[in-house]
């Protein structure tokens, strides 16, 4: 069996350019990643507009964690599942998702003012944008970034959950300062480990790899954005 046959054989497909199918793959992750935003954006702005809604979730603190224990539970069976999930289905979990996250964000942006929520939005997405074409476009490798990257998160989850029961301005700051740091990290790490994702897709396809790619990107965005929000929003009164 030679080399076509076999990569024919594994799944993949030798009939579009390298290029080509890369440059599909990452249209595809940036089309999902965006779709999902707008999802998130559409879902907290209602949520923040129903004072109902608002007050159903606050006060029943079971049903807060419930969501947010759906939205772990989400991101795991996407990453774990993702060569054996049908196109649909992850996509149909990627919108949940994104729903989910507009629900609890909605609370925190309630907590600033519309002006520096649409600010902040502005520099991360900047920010975020340079991140990525800096992560796709280097000829640098980023590898060696992923396991001091990682090891930052843990520390940034393990810092956040410390956070909630001892309030500390100044734990606060270090925490977002970091966070700010290892989500700019993640976002040109991730960016760069989308092509290597981009050529393992089975059948040259998008489908559920461009999904979770996607979710990738996705939660980098959005804690950048929420930790840069701590810099620079706007408390409301």
């Amino acid at each position: 069996m030679d080399s076509s046959e076999l990569s024919q054989h594994r799944g993949f497909s030798t009939s579009l350019p390298v290029a080509e199918r890369v440059s599909a793959f990452l249209r595809a992750v940036y089309g999902w990643m965006c779709a999902g935003l707008a999802i998130t954006a559409a879902t907290a702005w209602i949520i923040a507009g129903s004072p109902a809604i608002v007050g159903a979730i606050a006060g029943n603190r079971l049903l807060f964690w419930g969501l947010m224990g759906a939205q772990l539970g989400l991101v795991f069976v996407l990453a774990a599942r993702v060569d054996r999930l049908a196109s649909s289905t992850a996509a149909l979990l990627f919108v949940l998702y994104s729903a989910l996250t507009g629900v609890t964000i909605s609370f925190i942006l309630l907590a600033y003012t519309g002006e520096s929520v649409a600010n902040t939005f502005l520099i991360t997405s900047g920010m975020f944008g340079s991140l990525a074409a800096y992560g796709t476009l280097t000829k640098r490798s980023l590898a060696g970034l992923g396991s001091f990257l990682f090891m930052g998160l843990i520390g940034v989850v393990l810092a956040s959950i410390v956070g909630i029961f001892w309030r500390s301005d100044a734990l606060q700051f270090v925490i977002s300062f970091i966070g700010v740091i290892v989500f700019s990290g993640l976002a040109a790490y991730d960016a760069q480990r989308l092509k290597a994702m981009a050529l393992a897709s089975p059948g040259g396809q998008t489908g559920s790899y461009a999904i979770v790619g996607a979710l990738a990107l996705y939660l980098d965005f959005i804690n950048l954005f929420l930790f840069l929000l701590r810099f620079t929003g706007s408390r409301r009164n």
